[in-house]
């Protein structure tokens, strides 16, 4: 049987399960927006002319379902506007389906590392963003940059709530396996295996030298070498150079009194 949960007033067709296939055109390899650990993310457009984006499991059994419904509990109890809409979904058919509202502009990783140069990347926007995505990652257990999604007005939208922590509850640490993106975990994290608040801060401080530097966390030199970013930053920020690895256009937007501000913020 097909359980369909409503969830901010969303009404599909009966069959749900055609009108969603219908609508990622039976999943055309041209419409996937994204691929991750839980599964492929597509385009679609529903009978009514909607255009979502459709969540597809790999596989189902419990372990790859129960991210599905810890989205699903999470994010009907948040209405928040730097969090992306879940508008229903489909569990116990061959695969699991989440739909979500179409954030158009694609993920804060893309606006910083592509190569296109229509994509708009002003200090004042890449400030802006981090200012939304920081009223955000209470929610959150794995905060990186292609996790925070840019809408029309390239407003930051936070996806991908599958292994985030239930929220409402009075506590201070969590007992949990690797949950987080290895480069953005706090290394305190491999120490206690206790995820806390303090490692949600440490993911938004790697986000932030993101924007900074418009580098990606793991840095390959010349000879191929792999370093961290952060280290690397806050080797930087230490010797009092790090003006210098910023990327030129934060250099040329920005005044140098709130760029020390934010690099130092940073690096806290």
């Amino acid at each position: 049987m097909t359980i369909l949960v409503k969830i901010a007033q969303a009404e599909f067709l009966d069959n749900v399960m055609t009108e969603l296939q219908t609508a990622t055109d039976h999943d055309n390899e041209n419409r996937i927006l994204g691929r991750g650990g839980q599964g492929v993310v597509y385009e679609g457009k529903l009978h009514d002319g909607r255009i979502v984006a459709v969540k597809k499991s790999k596989i189902v059994d419990q372990e790859h379902l129960d991210p599905f419904i810890n989205e699903i509990v999470i994010l009907a109890k948040i209405d928040h506007r730097n969090v992306v809409k879940l508008l229903g979904c489909c569990l116990e058919t061959e695969v699991s389906l989440l739909v979500y509202e179409f954030i158009p502009n694609g993920t804060l990783s893309q606006l910083i590392h592509d190569q296109n140069e229509e994509y708009p990347r002003s200090w004042d926007m890449r400030l802006r963003i981090a200012a939304e995505v920081s009223n955000a990652i209470s929610y959150h257990r794995d905060i990186k940059s292609s996790n925070i999604l840019l809408d029309e007005k390239f407003r930051a939208k936070v996806s991908d709530f599958g292994t985030s922590r239930s929220i409402g509850i009075d506590q201070t640490h969590w007992t949990t396996q690797v949950q987080g993106t290895f480069r953005y975990l706090d290394p305190e994290y491999f120490q206690s295996s206790q995820f806390t608040e303090k490692n949600d801060v440490y993911s938004f401080g790697v986000v932030l030298v993101e924007l900074l530097i418009a580098q990606k966390p793991v840095l390959t030199s010349g000879s191929q070498e792999k370093k961290s970013l952060v280290s690397y930053f806050i080797s930087s920020v230490d010797q009092n150079h790090f003006l210098d690895t910023l990327d030129p256009q934060v250099l040329k937007d920005g005044q140098k009194e709130e760029l020390v501000a934010v690099a130092y913020l940073a690096k806290r």
